[in-house]
């Protein structure tokens, strides 16, 4: 059994969701600070969620296609996206990426303001704030957006398969190993990537779950103390 699709997977989806936490952080630090058309682009952050896989992927190929403005510019410097596995880390990222941001968002909604007050009395900078008191506050919140982004990434198909195409070394992800297992009739094969996938998805919602439960015990003791 070839295994490329699980290493191509396991790797796009570490660097999609490497990229993905940074990017997911900023964007919801900077939702939370703008005041005008806040609305607007909450939706255009949180539109990959609710759009179906294929049409994702069709933004992504007129993007990074040839044809167009920023394919033309990528080509002059002999840089192709489209059919590479560059291409199913951007699609990666691009589809996870509003897990992420909500997930972060929400964190830093909750976040207690009154401990930034205080902090900007004593002359700590923002920056400072940002990483040394929110971020440790929210990190449950952020490890749990991490592991559902690296299971979305995991599984991603449709704009994948739109953007990468399904070439097996290349660009066969175990999600597209699925499809074409199924397309050739190799049942076999189908179950063997199907019982991977659940496996690495369920796994992770364990560790979610664990993660939760001993946030949840050890929050339970201080407040005993």
């Amino acid at each position: 059994m070839d295994l490329s699709p699980l290493y191509i997977s396991i790797k796009v989806a570490f660097l999609a969701t490497i990229i993905t936490i940074f990017l997911g952080i900023a964007a919801a630090r900077y939702v939370l600070k703008v005041r005008r058309f806040k609305g607007l682009i909450d939706g255009i952050f949180t539109l990959p969620m609710v759009l179906p896989p294929t049409v994702v992927g069709f933004f992504l190929l007129v993007i990074f296609g040839k044809n167009s403005l920023i394919g033309k510019i990528l080509m002059q410097f002999n840089i192709n996206i489209v059919f590479t596995w560059v291409g199913a880390v951007i699609a990666s990222i691009v589809v996870a990426f509003p897990l992420m941001y909500r997930t972060a968002r929400g964190a830093f909604e909750q976040f207690d303001i009154t401990l930034i007050y205080a902090a900007r009395t004593l002359g700590i900078s923002e920056f400072k704030i940002f990483c040394k008191i929110i971020i440790p506050n929210v990190i449950p919140s952020i490890i749990a957006g991490t592991v559902l982004t690296f299971a979305r990434a995991l599984g991603e198909f449709g704009a994948t398969i739109m953007l990468a195409g399904n070439i097996p070394g290349r660009t066969q992800t175990m999600a597209i190993a699925v499809y074409t297992a199924v397309q050739a009739g190799d049942r076999a094969k189908a179950y063997n990537w199907v019982f991977i996938i659940c496996s690495m998805s369920f796994t992770s919602i364990i560790l979610i779950n664990f993660w939760n439960n001993r946030q949840t015990k050890s929050t339970a003791r201080r407040g005993d103390i």
